[in-house]
Formats: C-alpha cells, sequence, structure tokens
C-alpha cells in the first residue's frame, strides 16, 4: 500500500484554489504548478518573464526542500507560457538552475494563467530512498 502525504511550506505561497501545494506518494513527489506569486505579498512578482521565470522557480525550491529535495530530483517539468514569445527568456533561467543532467520537459502556450501570470511550472521528483 503506497502512502499519500501532503506537502506544504510556508516559504512558498499557499494554494489559491482548492488544491494541495504538492503530494508526496512515497516514490515520486508532485507538485502543482506554481505561478509567480511572492510568499510575503501573495502578489504576482513585479517585472517580466525573467523575474516570473526565477520567482516560479524559487517557489518550487521551497515545496522541493520540505522533503529534503532539490532541482536534481526533479524527473519531469511541464511549463506553461502565456506566449511563446517569451519561450527563449524562460529557457535561460529555466536552464541556470536546472544543471547536469536535466528531467524531461513539455511546454506549452495557453490561453491565459491564473493572476495572469506570464509562467507556471509544474514538476514531479523523484522521493530519495
Amino acid at each position: 500500500m503506497s502512502t499519500r502525504t501532503t506537502i506544504s511550506s510556508p516559504d512558498a505561497p499557499p494554494a489559491i484554489g482548492p488544491y494541495s501545494q504538492g503530494i508526496n506518494t512515497g516514490s515520486f513527489i508532485f507538485l502543482s504548478g506554481q505561478i509567480p506569486l511572492v510568499r510575503d505579498t501573495g502578489k504576482l512578482v513585479e517585472g517580466g518573464i525573467t523575474e516570473q521565470a526565477e520567482q516560479v522557480i524559487a517557489n518550487i525550491k521551497a515545496l522541493l526542500a520540505t522533503q529534503k529535495l532539490d532541482l536534481s530530483d526533479v524527473v519531469k517539468a511541464t511549463v506553461f507560457l502565456a506566449d511563446m514569445n517569451e519561450f527563449t527568456a524562460m529557457n535561460e533561467v529555466y536552464a541556470k538552475h536546472f544543471t547536469g543532467t536535466p528531467p524531461a520537459r513539455s511546454t506549452v502556450q495557453v490561453a491565459r494563467l491564473p493572476r495572469d501570470a506570464r509562467v507556471e511550472i509544474e514538476v514531479i521528483a523523484q522521493a530519495r530512498s
């Protein structure tokens, strides 16, 4: 029987709807999509796609840290962009943080993101034994 525990971090913004920040199944960690909310204000980080991508990754790192994990444990990422013309700028930030062997990834353009964010990223990480 697998375990299933809820993940939350005071260092990441709380969920803005009826969902968990993440779920640990014992084998994998599934994080809900993170948008560039600043934990202390609950508002989008100021700036463009670069600043927003940095904030999203900071939020992901905070949630992974609750499980004693980091970005090197991520096996799959899905990036949602409001504008595919911002792919290169987002990708530069992403590549700076996901070093070594990067996870599998999909990137898609969407019509709109929560709070009119420019980027949202969800990840799946492998739990450590």
